[in-house]
């Protein structure tokens, strides 16, 4: 959908209008489940957060200036949907890892290991999630957005109004932080991280 048409529709469910807004529906519900899949790794609280952030965009619709598009504000009230969930879920016990729309595990990048490197087995997926835990929130946050939902820089910055350079910058503070938690905790050996950096060099 163009943004044109969007902006439209929008302007049209602002007003009332339900059948504009069942298209905005129709036209996002697909891609705001499965970001809410990947975020959550549960089917059930991707429906109930996908439910949810399509509420919220109703009923927030007259504050929508259109300073981004429709869609990436609505990725945005998704990745809240699942924060909120996702909170839920680990005072009660726990937080699934996220999954692709197969259910299968996702790779999480990071500037060390390569993803099936770092993904291998069961005790390295749960360290790098508990890892991911231990992030500021504002580092996991863009690292989620950026690794686990797939969205892009630009969509990312008009999600947080900054700028594209500032979101990259913020995402490689992350991913390094991340790299620091993990090799603290042994799953990612200091010296695979510096002949990386080094690409592999020898120190003789």
């Amino acid at each position: 959908m163009e943004a044109k048409e969007e902006m439209r529709l929008v302007r049209r469910a602002a007003r009332g209008d339900a059948s504009a807004f069942e298209k905005l529906v129709e036209e996002n519900q697909k891609k705001v489940y499965n970001l809410a899949l990947k975020l959550t790794g549960s089917r059930e609280d991707a429906l109930d957060a996908s439910q949810d952030a399509f509420l919220k965009a109703y009923t927030a619709l007259g504050s929508f200036r259109g300073e981004s598009r429709f869609s990436v504000w609505l990725y945005r009230l998704t990745y809240n949907a699942c924060m909120d969930l996702m909170k839920r879920n680990r005072r009660a016990g726990g937080l699934p890892l996220p999954v692709d729309e197969e259910g299968a595990p996702l790779d999480f990048p990071d500037p060390g290991p390569t993803p099936e490197e770092l993904m291998e087995r069961e005790d390295t997926r749960r360290a790098v999630r508990e890892a991911i835990e231990e992030l500021p929130g504002d580092k996991r946050e863009i690292l989620m957005m950026r690794e686990f939902a797939g969205m892009s820089y630009q969509d990312i910055a008009s999600a947080l109004s900054i700028e594209e350079g500032t979101v990259k910058s913020r995402i490689a503070r992350a991913r390094m932080a991340l790299a620091e938690i993990l090799k603290k905790g042994g799953t990612l050996p200091p010296d695979r991280q510096s002949k990386r950096r080094k690409g592999g060099r020898s120190d003789a």
